[in-house]
């Protein structure tokens, strides 16, 4: 339904339905505002924007805050770009006739107190708000003014926000710069008469982190703007204003945001950014500061008297510029203290810091904010009894890969300074670093935040964006996400991307786009490209590596397909967001499989083995053009050095110091022909005689096929014939002739075969060779309770099952399961809804899903639940899970009590947790799988009922049949 309506839709109406995901809300009802405002066409009392080769002139008073009036010229170049013509912008002019655009801060504004004072306007819903803003048509503003379109902001950011909201409407991206998103061009403009008004946002401190920035985003500001100076972070600024964040914090590798341009403070307060430090970067100073200054031991036990000079300059330096001051210290380098540090050490370190503040400022040291970062062995400090005084915000951490380590208790005593989350896009450290493009699950991030915001996390949300680009997905999200969590549930996140992509590239293609968005995110999730090997996906079982291949190439096709329909002017936004991050994942994967075929050939003596290499050798040098491409001839060569990150050949977590060919092999054939032959499930291969191990067994629920492979491990070709004994036994070949290898495909004629178990034998042979014997196994079982069945029928052993295909999902206490859709490696994923909810004992009267099932097996099986990496965030017994058959008792499975290195490396690496349930079954049959509420957050992925017939793969079996 929402694809076809979004078909249908025209560009505009897109983009004033995106405005929903920016969660305008009244500050007295907290019902959404109006959606549309702008419309192309003259509504009766709508305001003229622009019309017949004229446009709106805007007026300020020249009392304004001077951010204020710099984004008002950004507003002017906005309107030039969408009307073509660019309007006057008048500072201190009193205004005196036609139609005018007026925007100003309540309080400081003099045209905006005018307006008040005449009761032309009501801004009671902006009295002591926080970045709000109020949008309104006005008749008669001011003697000879036939109408105005005012904007006004309850203070700095409030104005500036409602002044970029009219031009994200009017159809300027917050990308068109950083990702090249061209502007619609539109003549006639207008405003629908009422008023809009945004509400504040639910938090307070909305930023991104530049950090990891060299090679890549280092080199390009470099190469463009001599470093990270004003010039360059005008250019972030303008971006987090027009995403409606507040907050940075800088790069920091090796530069000093404060020091390498004094400009860069002045302009953040004059923009309205509120600038902080890295939590290892106490007291606004950078660490790239400390050896210039003539630093000495970053240790506060031998040099304390040097180090809190350090510090109380950086809190000179900061004067009164809008700042959150980050506390306590980190060792050297973004490393851990020392082993002997304390928590006495450590609250010392902050009271005297808290000291320098309040001397330095002359305010009650509860008038600055301040942050406390529980990174990494810091929370280890909180957790042993640290503590700092209320007014501290506690930023909270993930675990550097988008799973969150700690939450506050809903019960827990109130602070004043509330609590934040610090989040990741991007990462350097173990298992490996990832820095190279996008690899954020929106309907990950969705879910992990909307648990810390429900538990009380809403003082500061940051995240680490690495680059920046290519990262503008996740941004968005994460900072649109931000301003209002109420107004995005889950059932609502595919409407988020396609209306993100309606924004980028008009609404026409945006449901294929983002379709694609979110396939590309999947895939990348699963696992992380530094991460791939070739031994990633299996080559033997459920055809693992070939439908990654193929999936992603398909993805790949469809991808340049679409971008060969889009107008020109999309060419170089729609590579960069998602053309590149597709074609150069989809042949990464290739790579990695391609390797794996090279060593697998090899390894058999197969005649493709030479094939493989070669094959290996090309698509490298195709990566290295990709990255070349996007440096050097994207948009002009604009982006030169933000594809410079190396992302192939990782041995440890640090990167590589470029990119390394996987290791391929050649080798010499034979003189003669020599028939090889391997089968789907199995490592080995045979040049003569019968293989021990089966194929995969082929059943008449599921009427699976299964392969043979037949390979030349000579020089010279060679004719073979294949003997099908059975009638009933179908293959796509039964003779032919081999130059390397050929797929053979084995399949039942079910109208022939008897009923029961069946046994069956292939016969291959090389016309005047040796022959190879395979065994195979059919199972046409007839059960009659099957007709009228609903739920999974087993195959090959194995019951696999997404989440979200329940058969029945009971509720109860008001506590349900509901689907996050997209979520998870490879459907979507379930979990229990509220995330505040108590938790239950599993049993009767709780909440559960019920998974029916057909099972051949009796006795021991196997329920593996695969699940979300969620972390135990309250540090106590860990989440909970409970699986049981039937009516059996539950069987409780705590998962994550104990998440030391070696277990989340793999969490995290393969970006699943799996548990598993030794359950007893007396019969075959009919059986219901029943998952049962334990804890809340706790994300249910796949199931997998191994009744011993489970092959080892990463992502394991393809759904079962469900009736």
């Amino acid at each position: 339904m929402i694809l076809n309506l979004i078909r249908h839709q025209v560009f505009f109406n897109l983009l004033i339905v995106f405005s929903v995901f920016q969660a305008h809300a009244t500050s007295q009802t907290n019902e959404p505002a109006i959606k549309s405002y702008i419309s192309t066409e003259k509504i009766k009392g709508s305001f003229t924007i622009s019309e017949s080769e004229k446009t709106a002139p805007i007026y300020l008073s020249e009392e304004e805050f001077p951010g204020v009036i710099r984004v008002a010229g950004y507003v002017q170049e906005d309107l030039l770009k969408v009307t073509g013509i660019k309007p006057e912008l008048s500072i201190g002019a009193i205004p005196s006739s036609g139609e005018i655009i007026i925007a100003g801060t309540l309080g400081a504004s003099s045209l905006i107190n005018e307006l008040v004072k005449n009761q032309k306007i009501d801004v009671s819903h902006l009295v002591d708000k926080w970045e709000s803003s109020i949008t309104e048509v006005v008749e008669n503003p001011f003697p000879g003014v036939k109408k105005a379109l005012v904007i006004v902001g309850s203070d700095k950011r409030g104005t500036i926000f409602g002044l970029l909201d009219l031009s994200r409407k009017m159809g300027v991206s917050p990308w068109y710069w950083w990702a090249d998103v061209p502007v619609v061009e539109q003549k006639n403009l207008y405003v629908k008469a009422g008023r809009y008004l945004s509400g504040e946002p639910k938090v307070k401190y909305r930023g991104i982190f530049l950090n990891d920035e060299e090679p890549a985003l280092g080199r390009w500001a470099v190469k463009n703007y001599g470093g990270f100076n004003h010039e360059f972070y005008e250019k972030v600024f303008e971006l987090i204003l027009r995403l409606k964040g507040n907050f940075l914090w800088p790069a920091m590798w090796w530069a000093s945001f404060n020091s390498d341009d004094p400009q860069n403070p002045v302009l953040a307060d004059e923009m309205g950014i509120v600038m902080s430090t890295s939590h290892h970067e106490p007291m606004m100073r950078a660490h790239a500061e400390w050896k210039p200054y003539g630093g000495k031991d970053w240790n506060y036990e031998t040099n304390p008297e040097q180090l809190r000079k350090f510090w109380k300059e950086g809190i000179q330096r900061m004067d009164n510029h809008e700042s959150v001051v980050t506390l306590a210290m980190r060792g050297d380098g973004d490393m851990a203290m020392s082993a002997g540090t304390n928590v006495a050490l450590l609250e010392k370190i902050v009271a005297d810091q808290r000291k320098i503040i309040a001397d330095v400022t002359g305010n009650p040291i509860t008038k600055t904010p301040q942050v406390w970062a529980l990174y990494k062995e810091v929370q280890d400090y909180y957790d042993n009894g640290m503590r700092v005084p209320d007014d501290v915000t506690l930023l909270l951490c993930d675990d550097n890969w988008g799973n969150i380590r700690k939450l506050p208790r809903t019960y827990a005593k109130l602070r004043s300074g509330g609590y934040g989350i610090y989040y990741h896009f991007d990462y350097v450290g173990g298992p490996r670093n990832y820095k190279w493009l996008n690899t954020s699950q929106l309907p990950r991030v969705w879910e992990q935040m909307h648990i810390a915001y429900e538990y009380g996390v809403d003082r500061i949300w940051l995240v680490n964006v690495g680059d920046l680009k290519p990262m503008e997905l996740p941004i968005s999200f994460f900072l649109d996400y931000a301003w209002n969590p109420d107004k995005l549930p889950a059932e609502r996140l595919p409407e988020y991307t396609i209306q993100w992509a309606a924004e980028q590239f008009g609404a026409e293609h945006a449901d294929e786009i983002a379709e694609m968005l979110d396939l590309y995110t999947k895939y990348t999730g699963r696992r992380k490209p530094e991460l791939l090997s070739p031994e990633t996906y299996s080559l033997n079982n459920y055809m693992e590596a070939e439908k990654i291949v193929k999936d992603y190439n398909q993805l790949a096709k469809n991808a340049e397909a679409l971008g060969s329909k889009l107008q020109a002017r999309y060419k170089d936004a729609y590579y960069e967001l998602l053309l590149h991050p597709v074609t150069a994942c989809a042949n990464l994967n290739e790579l990695y499989y391609a390797a794996a075929k090279n060593k697998q050939a090899t390894d058999q003596g197969r005649a493709t083995a030479n094939d493989w290499a070669e094959k290996v050798k090309q698509l490298f040098q195709k990566d290295a053009d990709i990255s070349n491409y996007y440096n050097t001839q994207l948009a002009g060569g604009k982006w030169d050095h933000i594809m410079d990150q190396t992302h192939i050949g990782y041995t440890y977590w640090q990167q590589p110091e470029k990119n390394k060919m996987p290791e391929v092999k050649e080798i010499s054939l034979h003189g003669k022909a020599e028939m090889g032959v391997s089968i789907q499930g199995f490592d080995g291969f045979k040049t003569e005689g019968e293989f021990e191990k089966r194929l995969p067994e082929i059943d008449n629920y599921n009427q699976q096929s299964v392969y043979i492979d037949v390979f030349n491990r000579g020089f010279q070709p060679f004719d073979f014939q294949i003997t099908c004994p059975d009638s009933w036994l179908l293959s796509t070949l039964v003779s032919g002739k081999v130059d390397k290898e050929s797929r053979i495909w084995l399949s039942v004629d079910w109208s022939k075969i008897p009923e029961g178990k069946q046994f069956a034998s292939v016969i291959i042979q090389q016309i005047g060779g040796k022959e190879v014997t395979v065994r195979l196994v059919v199972n046409n079982q007839v059960i009659p309770e099957l007709k009228s069945f609903n739920g999974f029928i087993e195959s090959d052993n194995v019951v696999a099952m997404e989440a979200e295909h329940f058969t029945r999902n009971v509720s109860a206490k008001g506590i349900s399961w509901k689907v996050i859709p997209g979520l998870g490696r490879t459907l979507s994923a379930v979990t229990v809804f509220p995330v505040t909810a108590a938790a239950q004992v599993p049993g009767r009267n709780c909440p559960h899903l019920e998974y029916d099932m057909y099972l051949f097996h009796s006795g021991e099986v196997k329920v593996n639940i695969q699940l979300s990496p969620s972390l135990n965030y309250f540090n106590d017994e860990g989440l909970k899970i409970a699986v049981s058959f039937d009516d059996q008792q539950p069987n409780i499975l705590a998962f994550n009590k104990d998440d030391k290195l070696g277990k989340w490396d793999k969490w995290v690496s393969e970006n699943i947790i799996n548990v598993s349930s030794e359950q007893r079954l007396g019969t075959a049959g009919k059986h219901t799988l029943k998952v049962w509420m334990v804890t809340p957050g706790v994300v249910l992925q796949r199931i997998v009922i191994d009744c011993g017939g489970l092959k080892p793969s990463y992502l394991g079996p393809l759904e079962s049949k469900r009736n």
